[in-house]
């Protein structure tokens, strides 16, 4: 099993330290000494008032923010999670993720989803009815122009003819496929290289238009699913990440955490096929964000590694 965290801004009304230059810096480098191997951001670059009022959460735009950590940092993979695809033109996608990725030294993980916001599809002009087609030209493209030059390409909305794009990156950059629906888990088994549900009681399922996952038996049905398309697909399981979270236990920022019970979660999960876990970290304050890190790390971490 391996660690991700996602910054806490995505945990609602977070401290507005987590928007600072300290936050970052201190929060990357802590996950990095806890023994954490991937951090991430959220992607909401125009979120709606009323849905920011209904509990929805801030977020810094994940390519600037990645890649300030990746400046401040050695070893952490850098995973948003995760960028809403069909907002922006996939050939700028590309350039940012390759740019992170070069500087990095090939630490980028791109993890995407189709997003459901219909109000950030308006305010950003792209046609929320065309996400599906835009969401899979995108990752046509961005394979395409990291891995050749004079790249043609007619797009919905754009046309690339005789692109050439660098610097390309120097090994492939894994692709996770964000959502719990059958088709999120069909683009992961037939294009992408990981499968990033999230948990979603059945009230969020429904304003988020998605599939309820509430039980590890919702998450082991939608997983045998996966694995049917793996194997239809030629595909090896094993070349297939799966990332989840459990909150059994509580969360370590809890004073009543039990990280036994969180662990024996975990390995529940593993024997699943989920390959990495993500740690849910307060956002009440800069300083108990970085204490739950190190009892993380502490508690769970450094006892699944031995």
């Amino acid at each position: 099993m391996r660690f991700s965290v996602t910054y806490p801004l995505a945990s609602g009304r977070a401290s507005a330290e987590f928007a600072t230059r300290q936050g970052v810096v201190e929060f990357a480098r802590a996950a990095e000494e806890a023994g954490f191997d991937g951090v991430g951001f959220t992607d909401h670059p125009a979120p709606t008032h009323r849905w920011m009022s209904a509990g929805g959460h801030d977020a810094l735009d994940p390519f600037a923010a990645l890649a300030f950590c990746a400046a401040v940092t050695e070893r952490i993979l850098l995973i948003p999670n995760v960028v809403v695809l069909p907002y922006r033109n996939p050939l700028l996608v590309a350039k940012s993720v390759a740019t992170i990725d070069t500087l990095s030294g090939g630490r980028f993980v791109l993890a995407v989803g189709t997003g459901y916001l219909k109000g950030e599809y308006r305010a950003l002009g792209v046609d929320f009815e065309e996400r599906n087609d835009l969401f899979d030209e995108a990752i046509e493209v961005m394979r395409g122009v990291w891995s050749s030059d004079d790249f043609s390409y007619e797009g919905r909305n754009f046309t690339a003819h005789g692109q050439t794009v660098n610097p390309k990156p120097a090994a492939r950059i894994p692709i996770w496929i964000g959502g719990n629906s059958r088709l999120s888990r069909r683009r992961a088994a037939t294009v992408g290289d990981g499968w990033v549900p999230f948990p979603a009681p059945r009230g969020l399922a429904a304003t988020a238009r998605t599939v309820p996952l509430e039980t590890l038996d919702d998450l082991r049905r939608m997983l045998d699913y996966l694995w049917r398309q793996v194997d239809a697909a030629g595909r090896d399981g094993a070349e297939i990440d799966v990332s989840f979270m459990s909150l059994a236990g509580g969360g370590p920022g809890d004073a009543d955490f039990n990280p036994d019970a969180h662990s024996e979660a975990l390995q529940e999960l593993a024997d699943l096929g989920v390959t990495w876990c993500a740690a849910p970290i307060p956002a009440d304050s800069l300083a108990h964000a970085v204490e739950a890190l190190q009892r993380y790390g502490e508690s769970v971490i450094r006892a699944e590694s031995g």
